[in-house]
């Protein structure tokens, strides 16, 4: 009998790229957003590409919905092998103009959503005693950036939520796993749909990757399950550098960071997804096809720990002279 997945964030960007693979792969795929619209269009590729979906309009900063819909896929499909937590909202611009309302609703969608998820899905893996909970996390839930505050805030916040879980778990000899996967910037639609407040749209701090490269390394996490998966040489750097350099990476994101996330396109006509989803279907990828690579690396941090401190030493060196090569251009 094929195995079960559920993803949050399904209709479209990363989440939607996840969907396709594991469709692929034969699974039963239970999809979980707000947006009817691209929900629809996610369970057509599920249907196509192989797999069985299972379309399920919810929002993740609703911890019922979360119960609700778990509850749901068990009772459907008799079991729930993979709970992806994906989901993520964001308001791009200087703190002092983010009202206390978008602070709140990117921390219930992007870390509260996390919490409720993993809650939904443990309740059901601790009764089957066995499953997989994958996080989606990102190079700045290590270091943040300008101009994302939130967002930044609220990937820090569930990383650390993680950590604590994954000891708990291990406290009680727990057979569930827990693995958290770290994102580099991405060619999604989230830039077009962001609460602005800009003058300019914004675009994904460069090296910017593909979706479906990046939703490689979610599936890799759901079926190996490491501790941490970093995608992406400049994720790498980033959080590496943070660790031996944060206030020389400071300053060069105080000047890289700023100007980096700026198109020179005017926000006119504009609709955002903080509080309703925007219409349509608008699959996995963004307008920066040009610019988006579909070759990246995949870093298990563990491996330096195997390979022991001169492993790691080369590790931090090449972030070093990544940063201070980013620093003179």
């Amino acid at each position: 009998m094929a195995e079960r997945v559920v993803i949050t964030g399904a209709s479209a960007g990363l989440g939607r790229a996840v969907a396709r693979l594991f469709a692929r792969r034969g699974w039963r795929v239970a999809l979980l957003a707000r947006g009817e619209d691209g929900l629809a269009g996610a369970a057509r590729d599920v249907a196509e590409l192989g797999g069985m979906p299972l379309a399920i309009p919810a929002d993740v900063a609703d911890p019922q919905a979360m119960h609700d819909a778990a509850d749901r896929v068990a009772r459907e499909w008799g079991g729930i092998d993979v709970w992806i937590n994906n989901a993520m909202a964001t308001v791009m611009g200087p703190i002092e103009e983010v009202t206390p309302d978008e602070f709140r609703r990117v921390t219930d969608v992007t870390y509260h959503g996390v919490v409720w998820g993993t809650q939904a899905a443990l309740r059901h893996m601790r009764r089957q005693g066995r499953g997989t909970i994958v996080q989606v996390g990102s190079a700045l839930a290590y270091r943040s950036i300008p101009l994302q505050a939130p967002y930044c805030a609220a990937k820090a916040a569930a990383r650390a939520f993680t950590d604590s879980l994954r000891s708990e778990l291990i406290h009680e000899g727990s057979p569930v796993r827990l693995t958290m996967v770290h994102m580099p910037g991405m060619n999604t639609p989230q830039f077009e749909w962001s609460r602005l407040k800009l003058d300019r749209v914004p675009q994904p701090v460069p090296p910017v990757f593909d979706p479906a490269a990046a939703a490689e390394a979610v599936v890799r996490a759901a079926l190996e399950a490491p501790r941490e998966l970093w995608v992406g040489g400049s994720t790498t750097q980033a959080i590496l550098g943070q660790m031996v350099l944060p206030g020389f990476l400071d300053r060069l994101l105080s000047r890289k960071a700023w100007e980096g996330q700026m198109t020179g396109r005017r926000p006119v006509g504009r609709q955002d997804n903080l509080f309703a989803p925007v219409p349509g279907d608008h699959g996995a990828r963004g307008p920066y096809v040009p610019q988006s690579s579909r070759s990246l690396s995949v870093f298990d941090p563990a491996t330096v720990r195997a390979l022991g401190i001169a492993a790691g030493g080369v590790a931090v060196l090449g972030a070093l002279a990544g940063a201070v090569a980013a620093a003179r251009r």
